[in-house]
C-alpha cells in the first residue's frame, strides 16, 4: 500500500513503513511544507495495525540536505518573529514526535545528510548509511553555528574531539566514517543498503512490541540520569510494561522454562502464539 503527499511519500510492504523525503531535486532539503507533510504523515503511520517498523530515507541522491535555506530561513523570516516560530515548530514538532514514535524507527541515509538532517537521523531510533553518504555539519561555512539541535546531536552521538572537529571544520564525511565516528550502526554499499535495512526491520517485528516502546523510551531516558535515578526508572517502566502486556512476558517465559524452545541470548520467543 503506497500513498503520497507530495513532499513526503510513504510505502507499507510486510509490516514496514518506507517514508521518505521526496524534494529530490533540492536533495530532500526540509521546508514548512515538507515538515507539515511529515507530521501527517508519522500521524497516520503510527498506530496502524499493518506498520510494526519505520524507515526514513530519501528519494534520489540524498537522504536531506537539512534545511532549505530560501524558503525555510529567508521566506520565513519576512514575517518575523511570527514566522520563524511557527517553522521552528514544525520542524522540531515531528523531529521530537520521531524521537517518541510508538514503532521503532530505521534512518536509512542514502546519501547527503547535512544540517538540519541530524535532527531526524538523531530521532531515529537505529541508523544505517551507504558507504557512498556524505554527512556534514556546513553551517560553519556560511557563518552560523549548527543549531536546532545539530550540535547537541554530534555531542550526544560522537567523542567530544570528534565533535568539536566535525562542528568547527564543517568537512563532509563518508559513511564508513560517519560509522567509525558513532553517527550511524553500519555503513554498507549502497547496492546494499535496502537489503540490510530491511533484514534489521525484520528482526524487530518479531520483537514483542510493548517491550521494544519501552526499551527504546528507557535508552534515551537514562542517559541523563544518575544512576539511581536510572535504577528506580527503569523498575517502574518494567512494572508499567508487564502490567500492559503481561501475556507476552509470561508467553516468553513459559517458551523458555517450560518448552525450551527458544534461547533469549541469540533471538526472540514466538510472539505469535500469545493468547488473544
Amino acid at each position: 500500500m503506497a500513498n503520497d503527499v507530495g513532499t513526503v511519500v510513504y510505502e507499507v510492504a510486510d509490516g514496514i513503513a518506507w517514508v521518505s523525503f521526496n524534494r529530490p531535486e533540492k536533495r530532500n532539503a526540509m521546508s514548512p511544507r515538507l515538515n507539515r507533510a511529515m507530521l501527517e504523515t508519522l500521524d497516520e503511520l503510527e498506530f496502524r495495525a499493518d506498520v510494526g517498523a519505520l524507515v526514513l530515507t530519501g528519494e534520489g541522491s540524498a537522504w536531506t540536505a537539512g534545511m532549505d535555506l530560501k524558503e525555510y530561513f529567508r521566506e520565513t523570516e519576512k514575517e518575523g518573529l511570527k514566522g520563524i516560530r511557527r517553522s521552528q515548530r514544525e520542524s522540531y514538532g515531528w523531529w521530537r514526535r520521531l524521537r517518541w514514535y510508538q514503532k521503532p524507527t530505521i534512518a536509512m541515509v542514502n546519501g547527503w545528510c547535512f544540517g538540519g538532517g541530524y535532527g531526524p537521523l538523531f530521532a531515529c531510533d537505529l541508523a544505517f548509511a551507504a558507504d557512498e553518504a556524505s554527512f556534514g555539519l556546513s553551517e560553519i561555512n556560511w557563518g552560523i553555528l549548527p543549531g536546532g539541535g545539530a550540535t547537541k546531536v554530534a555531542v550526544e552521538l560522537m567523542p567530544f574531539r570528534k565533535a568539536m572537529y566535525h562542528a568547527m571544520l564543517g568537512e563532509p564525511i563518508d559513511g564508513r566514517t560517519a560509522a567509525e565516528w558513532g553517527l550511524v550502526n553500519e555503513s554498507v554499499p549502497l547496492a546494499e543498503l535496502k537489503d540490510r535495512v530491511t533484514q534489521v526491520a525484520a528482526n524487530l517485528l518479531k520483537k514483542n512490541p510493548v517491550a521494544l516502546k519501552a526499551t527504546k523510551d528507557a535508552v534515551r531516558r537514562v542517559g541523563v540520569m544518575s544512576y539511581d535515578d536510572a535504577e528506580d526508572y527503569l523498575v517502574r517502566a518494567q512494572e508499567a510494561a508487564n502490567s500492559f502486556d503481561s501475556e507476552g512476558r509470561k508467553e516468553g517465559i513459559r517458551q523458555f522454562i517450560d518448552e525450551k524452545s527458544f534461547k533469549p541470548g541469540l533471538a526472540a520467543y514466538d510472539k505469535n502464539r500469545e493468547a488473544r
